[in-house]
């Protein structure tokens, strides 16, 4: 114990009165004529006063006060209620985002269920199948674009020049298939099911594309949506796109329908698929916060999912796809182009690993 202070042992030299004259109130006096000092009983202060008590400390200071105070004033109760307001505002985040999880876990378990149920009933094991899986997960990603736009009624991160070059798809690979069966699956699900597909992704991509022109075109990004605005009007950007593309399919296509107009409408719905996610992976790279809408997200994602089952399709039968001259450029020309999609779609999935 330190020797300084006044309890201390200087500190009772420096101050002859004692601990009596300090606290006892009387009696103070030091001995006179030289007697010695003599120490009060036990329990009693210095000069017949009653022993020495810590003064009471004043609430409010230290967590002392009743225990209701905290140091520094405040209330342990205020510190209680800060504490269970902020573990209720953490519970609440994670219960947003396991609904999110839970959300997209059903999301794509009823699409694969869906799937392989189909795959039971109308493949037949053929491997064509894979043709109509991609139309089904194009289908299903339209659906999920439609359920998007109009239940939160906006079409924000939506990009319509996507949606045009997809309608122009759906539009041509139909007038192909209804006509001829040169294209279709070889299983029994190139007798309708396929059919019934594309029809139905043309219906999904025309109503999306109307939420976002006519109900919702306020919330529309047109400032956003900027692919190929130079010098045509202003959202007519997807023609540097379908254009080119046209003349492409004109003079390379295979000639498996025997038809001039349904083989280049085929060839034409191809090539152009391929390309028709450009403007929607440019509006996400002009979205300033790089974030995308889960439901855009997952929109895109299905529409990969869907090119890469194709792509595995056309992997082994590309040589199929054979000119009238016997040449195979169609074949490695389609290839190309479905794989051209899959790389462009590379840096989508990091936008989706952010949004999911």
């Amino acid at each position: 114990m330190a020797s300084q202070g006044p309890y201390g042992r200087q500190g009772y030299q420096a101050n002859p009165q004692g601990y009596g004259g300090a606290y006892g109130g009387g009696g103070g006096a030091p001995p006179q004529g030289g007697s010695s000092y003599t120490s009060p009983p036990y329990g009693q202060g210095y000069g017949g006063a009653t022993s020495y008590s810590a003064p009471a400390p004043q609430a409010g200071t230290y967590g002392v006060g009743g225990g209701d105070m905290g140091y520094g004033g405040e209330s342990a109760g205020d510190y209680q209620n800060d504490k269970s307001s902020n573990d209720k505002t953490k519970g609440g985040k994670k219960s947003i985002a396991l609904q999110a999880l839970n959300q997209n876990v059903l999301i794509w378990a009823g699409f694969f269920s869906a799937s392989l149920l189909i795959y039971s009933l109308l493949s037949g094991g053929d491997f064509s199948f894979l043709m109509t899986y991609g139309a089904m997960s194009r289908m299903f990603g339209f659906g999920i674009l439609n359920v998007k736009t109009f239940k939160s009624q906006r079409a924000t991160g939506v990009s319509v020049k996507s949606l045009q070059l997809y309608v122009l798809v759906f539009f041509f690979r139909l007038t192909s298939i209804f006509r001829h069966e040169g294209y279709l699956p070889y299983d029994k699900s190139g007798d309708w099911l396929y059919h019934f597909i594309e029809g139905m992704s043309l219906l999904f991509t025309s109503a999306a594309l109307y939420g976002c022109m006519v109900p919702f075109k306020g919330t529309y990004q047109s400032d956003m949506d900027q692919f190929g605005e130079f010098n045509v009007p202003p959202g007519f950007g997807a023609c540097y796109l379908a254009g080119p593309i046209m003349l492409v399919a004109v003079f390379i296509h295979p000639n498996l329908n025997a038809d001039f107009l349904s083989d280049v409408a085929w060839t034409y719905a191809m090539y152009l698929e391929s390309t028709a996610l450009i403007p929607q992976l440019y509006m996400f790279q002009k979205q300033a916060s790089g974030v995308v809408e889960l439901l855009t997200a997952h929109f895109v994602a299905a529409l990969g999912f869907g090119r890469l089952m194709e792509f595995l399709f056309w992997v082994y039968s590309y040589h199929e796809l054979a000119s009238s001259t016997g040449s195979r450029l169609p074949g490695y020309l389609a290839l190309f182009s479905q794989f051209v999609q899959l790389v462009l779609m590379v840096d989508f999935f990091w936008y989706y690993y952010k949004a999911v």
